[in-house]
């Protein structure tokens, strides 16, 4: 499962008006400006650079998404019966619903198989089986995902601009906040989003948030109606309560903020030190890579960025951080 994307050795006038759109340049005086060619030299080093990083074994993803699922379920019957204590079963389940994220995330971009290879079945299975543990259908995530990536950082049209906050603790606080009825933020902007958007796409994906949403309430309901109540809340309530916090933090908060008027290509997110370390951050530190190219698997965002990192900064990019 690999994926061979072409490099090639000059960039059209077309990609390159694309791709520097934001009309930003490192100064190299007072009022002067990079010229032209230092500009898409420098734009050619970078997609060098991101081409060695593309592609490669995706079957870790695979084995991860569909074993975590495995376990996840698993824990329903263990934890009911009192094979496993319910403190275990909150801990390694809400480690494997924000675990669940990151493998669909790649399936997201397509990064696990794209489209037309043999192994698309791959693709959708890890995506479909991901995001089950946060209650929310891969068509939702991936329709909203790509809409934020589009539309990075703006007010209106960035399905995750909700979640901007002027300091960490009131962004904790938000990803609970954004997630109380009748609030705009996390999934009811996306159902806006999507509906705004009034695609096949979109429209499937609704349908299929309001039937993942009823077997999630269902479910929860049985379990307590027949005893079970501290089951159903360490093995899927409180770990979705908990992951979709810790999602919507670190995949979303604190490599964008601060989100204002940061839509430029180079300053869509930020390079930054995380308190929790690079693994633990979900590999966010260097989510900027992710924004330039979403090609590169998420394990190799930060050696491409080391790689890159000189030619980030003649573009401008704080990397002080890292």
């Amino acid at each position: 499962m690999t994926d061979n994307p072409s490099t090639p050795d000059t960039i059209s006038q077309e990609v390159f008006d694309r791709q520097e759109a934001d009309g930003s340049a490192l100064p190299l005086a007072a009022d002067d400006r990079l010229d032209r060619h230092t500009r898409v030299d420098l734009l050619k080093q970078e997609r060098a650079i991101a081409a060695k990083y593309q592609g490669g074994p995706m079957w870790g993803y695979v084995v991860a998404a569909l074993g975590g699922f495995a376990v996840w379920l698993a824990l329903f019957p263990l934890t009911m019966f009192g094979v496993v204590h319910p403190l275990i079963t909150l801990v390694v389940s809400t480690f494997l619903t924000v675990a669940g994220y990151v493998t669909c995330h790649e399936a997201m971009h397509d990064n696990i198989a794209k489209r037309g290879s043999r192994y698309r079945w791959a693709n959708q299975l890890v995506g479909e089986v991901s995001l089950l543990p946060i209650a929310v259908p891969f068509s939702m995530g991936r329709v909203t995902h790509l809409e934020h990536h589009k539309h990075c950082n703006h007010p209106e049209k960035d399905p995750d601009y909700t979640d901007e906050a002027p300091n960490w603790w009131m962004a904790w606080y938000k990803t609970w906040w954004n997630r109380q009825p009748r609030v705009d933020g996390t999934i009811n902007r996306y159902k806006t989003v999507c509906m705004a958007l009034d695609t096949r796409e979109s429209r499937i994906a609704l349908k299929q948030t309001m039937v993942v949403q009823l077997i999630y309430l269902a479910t929860l309901f049985t379990m307590a109606w027949n005893g079970y109540a501290i089951a159903a809340a360490v093995c899927w309530w409180l770990p979705r309560q908990l992951g979709l916090s810790y999602i919507r933090y670190f995949l979303s908060w604190a490599p964008h903020h601060p989100r204002e008027g940061q839509t430029e290509r180079y300053v869509q997110a930020n390079i930054f030190k995380s308190h929790v370390g690079h693994f633990l951050s979900m590999c966010m530190e260097t989510h900027l890579i992710h924004h330039l190219h979403p090609g590169i698997p998420n394990h190799k965002t930060r050696a491409a960025y080391l790689e890159m990192k000189p030619i980030l900064e003649k573009r401008g990019v704080d990397c002080s951080a890292l």
